[in-house]
């Protein structure tokens, strides 16, 4: 016996083979399949940044890259201006991580977009793609 002192019996009737469940939220409150709108304000607001990211780039792919790129960069900065003064609770797909880093990464990318679509130099026209035109 005394080799035998870490050792443990295993349980008579260990029970059945059940899986826990896998999140904590009951069957009764989970929301129903049909639904398609956002639940919450910053849901809203966060379909809203999407749009105009969308037109941003469809102004882009029409040939106006800096507005665009204005556009994009100012719909980031509305997105960190929505996430700051917003409740925790209604922010929605806005909030990724805590309030701050989602605030700060969201204005600096807006920030930094809108400062090289100003600054970059207009580049001198290419001579084959003028011919081309």
């Amino acid at each position: 016996m005394e080799g035998d002192v870490g050792r443990r019996e295993p349980d008579p009737d260990p029970g059945p083979d059940i899986d826990p469940p896998v999140d904590d939220v009951p069957p009764e409150s989970a929301e129903p399949e049909g639904r398609r709108y956002p639940s919450t304000l910053g849901g809203a607001f966060y379909l809203l940044v999407l749009l105009v990211s969308a037109v941003g780039l469809g102004i882009v792919s029409q040939g106006d890259w800096r507005l665009g790129v204005k556009w994009i960069g100012a719909s980031l900065v509305f997105g960190a201006v929505v996430r700051l003064v917003i409740p925790a609770q209604q922010a929605g797909m806005l909030a990724v991580r805590r309030r701050a880093v989602d605030v700060v990464i969201l204005a600096a990318v807006g920030i930094a977009l809108w400062f090289l679509s100003t600054s970059i130099p207009n580049q001198p026209v290419l001579i084959g793609v003028a011919l081309a035109a």
